[in-house]
């Protein structure tokens, strides 16, 4: 069996302060039916970080209601590996980029990754695989380094990879009761990272089980603020279903672009889908937004900003090294990004991004505030290899946090 890294257990004997977690993510003490745990002891952020419960029509609590969801269709595991750049010359699709392939390329892809790996002393492990996809990733982002109590929707398979997914995420208090178990595989991810930290995805989603949009539910939104969602063309149906019935529960709602690939090949939706106006806050990268715009007479980050900002609430656009800039109202902001970060690997930049963000708006901190603890966030994720923060990074995160005046989660608080 695939086990959650050892540095899991670590991070949750140290800051959970003698919570009985053991290696799997078993919460041996309050946890829900489905491993996810109730997060409440947090007075000292608010009341906005304390789950909210919902009575039945007996007036019973029945369950424990997430401040922030996620809705990845299916549960993913990312295969990270660090190589040199002749096995990205070798695979389909444009160095950078995140599109989907068949079972068959990841793992003769992953089969290549052993004669082109980069050797680092740091991570003895040829291949690190762990709980993955851009949600995921925010999620388990806002919960592990921020204390906000998260849920998750979607599906995984009875397998290897499945069990590994809710091991992970369940051991960061991330609650997985809208999460379906159903017959068939667990989506997978392979991220390749060259040596000077950009990284290249190829998710095998095709056969993968996956939540159905029939399969939704107000129950499953009932009672939360945010819906977290990221764009993509194979999940159009269940987007738009989940959107509408977080709109009919009053939900905000944030859209990742998901890659350049992704926009570039299917735009058209994607417009549709902004023009709409049920998209709160939106989240692009410097190449997503450039595609987002193709064929215009002007293509620039800040062109599309304010194309963004026309139809969502907030907008933001990250620019790498360059930090970002972001649009709320009449408000424009430019943040530089943390000059003291090492790049190791990108990948979960712009996920861990939109966790301090959205842990920043849940704060009521300004935009501008907003925008600085993203910078933190996702300049503490690549410090390391993968899409999950190391305890000494969230460790750096604070201290950034700190100098820069913000307001800073106490760990000694999570469960």
């Amino acid at each position: 069996m695939v086990r959650a890294p050892i540095y899991l257990s670590t991070y949750k004997t140290e800051w959970g302060r003698g919570s009985k977690v053991g290696p799997e993510g078993v919460h041996r003490e309050g946890a829900l039916a489905s491993g996810g745990i109730i997060w409440n002891r947090m007075p000292e952020m608010g009341a906005e970080f304390r789950a909210t419960k919902n009575n039945n029509e007996e007036g019973h609590c029945d369950c424990v209601r997430p401040l922030i969801l996620g809705l990845q269709p299916s549960a993913l595991v990312d295969h990270v590996a660090r190589v040199d750049w002749s096995l990205l010359s070798q695979i389909p699709g444009e160095r950078g980029g995140s599109f989907p392939v068949a079972i068959e390329e990841l793992k003769h892809i992953l089969a290549e990754v052993k004669t082109h790996m980069l050797s680092s002393p740091d991570d003895p492990s040829p291949v690190k695989t762990i709980a993955g996809g851009s949600v995921a990733n925010t999620i388990r982002g806002l919960a592990a380094g921020f204390g906000v109590f998260c849920g998750i929707i979607g599906a995984y398979g009875n397998d290897e990879q499945g069990h590994l997914f809710i091991s992970n995420m369940s051991f960061y208090g991330v609650n997985l009761s809208r999460l379906r178990m159903k017959g068939g595989p667990t989506a997978q991810c392979i991220c390749l990272v060259d040596a000077v930290g950009n990284r290249t995805m190829r998710p095998c989603l095709s056969s993968a089980v996956k939540i159905q949009a029939d399969e939704l539910t107000r129950d499953d939104f009932k009672g939360s603020k945010w819906l977290v969602m990221r764009y993509g063309i194979y999940n159009l149906e269940i987007l738009h279903a989940a959107i509408q019935i977080a709109k009919q529960e009053g939900i905000l709602i944030s859209l990742d672009l998901a890659s350049f690939e992704m926009v570039r090949k299917f735009r058209l939706p994607l417009l549709q889908l902004l023009e709409s106006g049920n998209i709160d806050l939106c989240f692009a990268n410097e190449d997503e937004a450039t595609e987002l715009l193709r064929g215009e007479r002007v293509a620039d980050p800040e062109t599309a900003l304010e194309f963004l900002s026309k139809h969502c609430q907030w907008a933001v656009v990250t620019l790498g090294p360059k930090g970002c800039i972001a649009k709320h109202g009449k408000e424009i902001v430019r943040v530089p990004a943390i000059g003291e970060s090492k790049a190791i690997d990108a990948t979960g930049a712009g996920d861990l991004f939109a966790s301090g963000f959205l842990y920043g708006l849940v704060k009521g901190l300004s935009l501008e505030e907003c925008c600085r603890v993203g910078s933190c966030s996702g300049g503490s994720v690549i410090r390391s290899l993968g899409g999950e923060v190391m305890p000494e990074n969230w460790q750096w995160m604070y201290k950034q946090m700190q100098i820069k005046d913000l307001p800073i989660p106490d760990p000694a608080k999570f469960p």
